[in-house]
């Protein structure tokens, strides 16, 4: 039987949480090959923020453990909060390779699905021992898994607790994840999986996403019946378009009351150029958050404006949460933010 037949879901990310999930900076060596000291720094803020609030659970090599748990400590982390796992890693993307967990919905019970990760079509590597992640984490949280089978990122997808998921056709339809699957037989394997009823398709991603478009870089469901999505209002800009016509594809999505949701606009940071690197122009999104309990963890770019205003529209749609504002911009530099490298875990029981 299906996870879905079992009675399990998919949580949407403003439930209750058990812990969150990262993967350290400490995998292969051709990973961060000139930042390294630099990224570090900022997942030990990361961390010690996430700490602040509920557990965080470090997947990274055991001979890393003292030294990662020094730097998260030395970034004012709380010490009873900072669990480390020895679960090897390449990189540090854990919303894409780790475990997406589901959640019974009369006993409360946790299980792991367990989708495959091919460096998000094959472009980069290695990723094998990214793809194992899951069943590590499965294994050490004595979790039953359920193995989906077919390849997906969790920042491909972006649920509510309704039954619904956002996602993008660049990615999940691009042949470089399953091209043995046709568009119905994807939706199928998600449903049956995470749990939902409905999947709703954008279009394509922001310029520079190596990812070929993840949703989690342009529409954010904050609540049940309010999505945030990202905006470019310069006309002579890629993103312009990308983004308008998704916004538009949005006008006919419903909740299951037949009613639509709230949309609120959130404008893209200025470019963020960096011509020496690999990418000329970085993959920058506010909505590349992450909701904790008590707060939620906002990327900055080092723009006073922008990123003013952007913290400002998310501390409205988040009352009850401080807003905690991080600048990404050294881990933007490999392709992703705050929400990229971690996964929740939700809280267990009723």
């Amino acid at each position: 039987m299906t996870p879905k037949e079992l009675g399990y879901r998919m949580p949407a990310e403003w439930e209750a949480q058990e812990a969150i999930w990262l993967s350290w900076p400490s995998g292969h060596p051709d990973c961060w090959p000139e930042t390294l000291e630099k990224v570090e720094g900022v997942f030990a803020t990361i961390a010690a923020s996430i700490s602040r609030y509920e557990p965080v659970r470090i997947n990274a090599p055991e001979s890393r453990h003292d030294e990662i748990r020094r730097q998260v400590l030395a970034a004012k982390g709380s010490a009873d909060q900072v669990e480390l796992y020895p679960h090897p890693n390449d990189d540090v993307w854990c919303r894409d390779h780790g475990p997406l967990f589901v959640k019974h919905h009369d006993t409360g019970k946790l299980a792991v699905t367990n989708w495959g990760f091919n460096g998000w079509g094959d472009k980069f590597g290695p990723y094998g021992q990214d793809n194992e992640i899951p069943v590590h984490i499965a294994n050490t949280l004595g979790l039953e898994r359920f193995d989906a089978g077919m390849i997906l990122e969790g920042g491909s997808v972006e649920q509510n607790s309704l039954g619904q998921i956002l996602t993008t056709e660049a990615v999940l339809l691009n042949p470089n994840r399953n091209p043995h699957l046709s568009k119905s037989e994807i939706e199928a394997r998600i449903k049956d999986f995470l749990g939902v009823s409905e999947i709703f398709w954008l279009g394509a991603g922001i310029e520079g996403d190596d990812t070929d478009g993840h949703i989690d870089d342009l529409a954010r469901f904050v609540n049940d019946r309010t999505i945030v999505i990202s905006r470019e209002r310069d006309g002579s800009n890629p993103n312009h378009r990308i983004l308008q016509e998704n916004r538009d594809r949005l006008t006919d999505f419903r909740l299951p009351d037949g009613s639509k949701p709230e949309i609120i606009d959130i404008d893209l940071p200025d470019a963020c150029l960096a011509p020496e690197w690999r990418l000329p122009v970085l993959p920058a999104s506010y909505v590349n958050f992450l909701i904790l309990n008590g707060a939620v963890l906002v990327p900055v770019f080092g723009q006073k404006k922008r990123d003013t205003e952007a913290v400002g529209v998310l501390g409205e749609l988040f009352p009850g949460r401080e807003i905690v504002a991080i600048n990404a911009i050294d881990i933007v530099r490999e392709g992703g933010a705050i929400h990229c490298i971690s996964q929740q875990q939700p809280k267990a029981g009723k």
